[in-house]
């Protein structure tokens, strides 16, 4: 119980710091994390600990001087722009897969809102689906906590991961970690793992990469681009505006009223932005430029032409 109750407090204090506009004070962070003792001394050793437990893990926690304070007061934040790492270097099958995940709804999308929390965190809307309250998830933060190898079955084979990050996307729960048995850093879907997830070896079995771990990033009109950069508009039908909100971030939606939501995109992965489109059907609608809108006709008009020809 310890354990879970210890795992709340450092989700919400990562919550509180992730993209704060400002430094937080203790004090403050004292009232708007629960879980930390009432008794002053407890709290301060409860606070340094929790601390050391975020550094243990790579989160780049700032200590500023609070702007206006007299006498100086230390305080604390975590930018966001720390997180803006680079792609993770998914395969091609683990890509196409994230392409389909990133069309369900769930957290609210876009470059400033990639993650509800990253080990290191962030904040985001509210959850639709894997609500983090799961013993696989405690066993997974224990394993990326205390640096303890974690064993579970995921597609049909049984994998020992070095455990580095855990990153809520989507309304999903991602792992990262080196696979022991595929040789590799690999990401796994939390939903996905067959069976429960055991933690195996003592703490400190394993040493976390001195880099800081990539994030994982679900635009799939961006995710692993190699293309020319190309500034996309897209009209979606009423119907399926409200997902549409939850997956980009606010400053690319041109309009949304009654007719339907017009969106503005960077798209730098053509593939990974069909998929995507794709999964409205004929409620969306590429808008300019007229070639990326060529493109997504010619690719139709490529399926169905062996059914003309025949």
């Amino acid at each position: 119980m310890a354990a879970v109750e210890k795992i709340e407090r450092l989700l919400s204090l990562m919550n509180a710091l992730l993209g704060a506009p400002r430094a937080i004070s203790a004090d403050d962070l004292r009232s708007r994390v629960p879980g930390y003792p009432d008794e002053d001394a407890s709290f301060k050793r409860a606070f340094e600990r929790d601390k050391d437990e975020l550094r243990d893990m790579g989160v780049p926690l700032l200590v500023e001087t609070i702007a206006g304070s007299d006498p100086p007061l230390l305080g604390y934040r975590i930018r966001i722009q720390d997180y803006e790492l680079r792609d993770p270097g998914l395969e091609p099958d683990e890509l196409e897969a994230l392409n389909l995940a990133a069309a369900a709804t769930g957290f609210a999308g876009g470059a400033g809102q990639r993650a509800l929390f990253k080990l290191g965190g962030g904040t985001s809307s509210a959850p639709q689906a894997e609500l983090p309250a799961d013993p696989d998830l405690v066993a997974a933060f224990t394993g990326v906590a205390e640096r303890r190898v974690i064993t579970f079955r995921y597609r049909d084979t049984d994998r020992e991961v070095h455990p580095y990050r855990l990153e809520f996307v989507r309304g999903r729960w991602y792992l990262n970690g080196f696979d022991r048995v595929r040789g590799d850093d690999r990401w796994y879907r939390m939903g996905r793992i067959e069976g429960a997830i055991e933690v195996t070896d003592p703490p400190g079995a394993f040493d976390r990469p001195e880099e800081a771990v990539p994030g994982l990033q679900l635009d799939p009109w961006a995710l692993g681009g190699q293309s020319d950069p190309v500034d996309a508009t897209v009209w979606f039908d009423p119907e399926v505006a409200h997902s549409v909100r939850t997956e980009v971030p606010p400053t690319a939606i041109r309009t949304d009223g009654p007719e339907g939501l017009v969106v503005d995109l960077t798209v730098t992965n053509r593939d990974g932005f069909r998929s995507w489109l794709l999964t409205f059907l004929d409620r969306a609608e590429v808008l300019a430029p007229e070639e990326l809108r060529q493109d997504l006709v010619d690719w139709l008009t490529r399926l169905v032409e062996p059914d003309v020809a025949s």
